[in-house]
């Protein structure tokens, strides 16, 4: 039998592994580490940070520091779920140079206590907070049900620390979100939040606005990580379209050589053939002969037609009993380092957020996710470093769109997802993009690479600077920050505005299917939208900065793509690590770059030729007839953004858009001029007749 690798690389990316995320410091401490620690002084503390950078032991150096120094009196370590609670034990610090070692009472890592969130474990977190020890490890919900329990005050001059901070969110039917709010607003704690993706799968904002600005953020880069490995040397990520059943195509990208983890679809997805056991025992047939299972640690033992037995871990099966052992032997120390002790873990709902094993070589998901973030957090779990590992990929089976199904809009959205999740990624992999505006003053900056030739001051350079991974760009025309808060948001949140945007099935189908889109519509309206609506509290003109700086990382990463994959868009084969940096400097050397320039691309031009080669011609066209049948009218909020666009070319131009331009950009301002005085005398009407109007 053979195995194949038949999939689809939307994102490859090779890394330079120098070793810089690896080394500690004198203090023991790696280089994500050792800058979050310069920062242990402040009350509010963001640290965005990939998988396996440290989070969870950079936290025990500041919580140290702030019981020792700086007069806290406990540190409350919250996490999402029960198994993230060892992240938090014993470890002795002080082996690699720090001044203490991190020590967690049994008693109070709540995590392996028994008793429900909001029984016995809200009266130990009771006991706790009157008692003299320091560290208190517990979940989500069970501070939650503590808040409530003993009020915010029962809590001041204490550090809360908050794991995969993107579970929080500012909507108020989010309870720690609300938690949060409050002790932010009584201002008597300190707060550390740690996560590897800083959004949320629903769209909501994972804080508000206000309080957000109180942070001071902690940045480090999956680029940075990566980069710096000794082992890791390339990552790839793609989908891989099947028809009928996935149990019959899965061999088709699962590859037993590799140390994979599969999540197989949640039961209530169209992927799913309703019997979640039947799928693990299909899978299992396929790789080869049942042996048996491994009575010390539950695993299933499968012999291959080449004789070898893979050792695979099923976290499927509902009996408590066997799932809980395979889980313990999954989790067992002394196992850690053992690359040969399993060979592929199962699993549906498990094995996500938070779980290392370092050996995985491919995380393989079949059916699209709940959300862009446990897309993340699963790649995350093929990323770890390790001795003889030089390649990870994650691959998305994603059922193809079939006429003959009823459920053919779900699939739709599921294929647009899939895509969202790679434009996604391609951004989160990419060094740290910085824009300056291109101008006579402009000049070299110290520390950055601007190639074979040199700076050039009469055109637009590309800088690198491999040491912190950032990317400089000069751009004629572009918008700077002014205020502090908008000089943030550029440095640190652009990935994301860019996971607002691609997330937006209406952005994103129009940008892929719809040929008479003109891509000013996305770049400038669709994009200067989700920057009004997400940062209300900037000015004008900080608002258009943040949009062309959030336009151009991502039009971009899209121009670079196609070298960065090895000079085709299917292409397979390892790249330069400088190749996503070499595909920028090709195209801004063969471009007079400006910002006119960026927003009249397209932001998903490049996705679709690669979706068009992982679909049928069949399917393709269903998918485009599919969303040419849901256009309409110019929406009223669209027309009033295409007039916005329209005032300012008339103050550029002094006359407004005409409708019957060449230029498309500027026949579709004029129609949305046209549209929005037709509901204005909607409006008007409506007013007349004692009717609805717009608002």
């Amino acid at each position: 039998m053979t195995y194949g690798k038949k999939s689809i690389p939307s994102v490859s990316v090779s890394y330079a592994r120098n070793r810089s995320s690896t080394k500690a410091n004198e203090l023991g401490m790696r280089a994500m580490q050792e800058r979050a620690y310069e920062r242990r002084g402040e009350q509010y503390l963001l640290i965005k940070s990939p998988p396996a950078s440290g989070k969870s032991r950079a936290l025990m150096f500041i919580a140290l520091d702030k019981l020792q120094n700086q007069g806290l009196k406990q540190a409350i370590i919250v996490v999402p779920e029960k198994s993230i609670g060892s992240s938090f034990n014993d470890e002795p610090l002080s082996q690699f140079g720090f001044w203490a070692d991190w020590s967690l009472e049994p008693k109070w890592n709540l995590c392996n206590a028994p008793g429900s969130d909001n029984g016995g474990k809200v009266k130990s977190v009771g006991a706790f907070l009157e008692s003299n020890d320091k560290v208190l490890v517990c979940t989500h919900a069970t501070f939650r049900f503590a808040v409530d329990e003993f009020g915010l005050e029962a809590f001041d001059n204490r550090l809360i620390a908050v794991d995969e901070f993107h579970h929080v969110s500012a909507n108020p039917d989010n309870k720690l979100g609300l938690h949060l709010g409050q002790f932010i607003a009584r201002d008597r704690v300190h707060i550390v939040a740690m996560t590897g993706s800083y959004f949320r799968g629903d769209a909501e904002a994972v804080l508000a606005p206000s309080d957000e600005s109180k942070f001071d953020t902690v940045t480090y880069t999956y680029y940075e990580q990566l980069n710096g490995y000794e082992y890791l040397k390339q990552l790839d990520i793609g989908y891989f379209f099947y028809s009928g059943s996935y149990t019959d195509d899965i061999l088709k990208v699962l590859d037993p050589a590799e140390k994979t983890i599969i999540h197989i679809p949640n039961v209530n997805s169209r992927e799913s053939t309703k019997d979640k056991i039947r799928e693990v025992e299909h899978i299992i047939e396929e790789l080869g002969e049942w042996q048996g299972t491994d009575a010390a640690t539950g695993f299933q033992l499968v012999k291959m037609p080449n004789s070898r037995i893979l050792r695979i871990a099923d976290l499927v099966d509902d009996d408590p009993t066997k799932r809980d052992r395979v889980s313990a032997a999954l989790k067992d120390p002394a196992h850690k380092n053992n690359r040969d002790h399993v060979d592929i873990i199962i699993a549906l709902g498990m094995a996500k957020e938070g779980f290392d094993w370092i050996w995985c070589e491919h995380a393989l998901t079949v059916g699209y996710r709940a959300s862009l973030t446990e897309i993340v957090q699963i790649i995350g779990r093929a990323t770890r470093d390790a001795p003889g590992k030089t390649h990870a990929r994650f691959t998305n089976l994603i059922a193809e769109p079939d006429a003959s199904e009823q459920a053919v809009t779900e699939a739709v959205n599921d294929t647009l997802k899939a895509i969202a999740a790679s434009l996604l990624m391609e951004q989160v992999l990419s060094p740290r993009f910085e824009f300056k505006s291109k101008n006579p003053a402009s000049g070299p900056v110290q520390g950055f690479d601007y190639g074979d030739g040199g700076y050039d001051p009469e055109k637009c350079n590309v800088g690198f600077n491999p040491e912190t991974g950032q990317l400089q760009i000069e751009i004629k025309g572009l918008s700077e920050p002014k205020s502090e808060e908008a000089v943030r948001i550029c440095r640190e949140d652009l990935n994301e505005v860019i996971a607002t945007f691609v997330r937006d099935k209406n952005i994103i189908e129009r940008g892929l299917f719809d040929d008479e889109m003109v891509p000013e519509e996305l770049t400038q309206v669709r994009m200067g939208k989700i920057i009004k609506e997400k940062y209300p509290e900037l000015d004008i003109e900080d608002q258009e900065a943040v949009r062309q700086h959030a336009i151009a990382a991502l039009n971009l990463t899209q121009q670079a793509k196609q070298t960065a994959l090895g000079g085709t868009a299917d292409s397979s084969e390892p790249a330069a690590n400088t190749a996503l940096i070499d595909g920028v400097r090709k195209f801004v050397n063969v471009c007079e770059l400006d910002i006119d320039l960026i927003d009249r691309i397209n932001p998903f031009s490049k996705a679709y030729a690669i979706l068009a080669k992982a679909l049928s011609e069949d399917s393709l066209k269903q998918v485009a007839a599919i969303i040419a049948a849901k256009r309409v009218s110019i929406p009223y909020e669209e027309a009033r953004a295409l007039t916005e666009r329209a005032v300012q070319f008339k103050k550029e131009r002094g006359r407004l858009p005409d409708i019957n331009a060449q230029d498309p950009w500027e026949k579709r301002m004029a129609e949305g001029v046209a549209a929005l005085q037709r509901y204005s005398a909607q409006q008007k009407a409506a007013k007349g007749s004692g009717g609805d109007i717009y608002v």
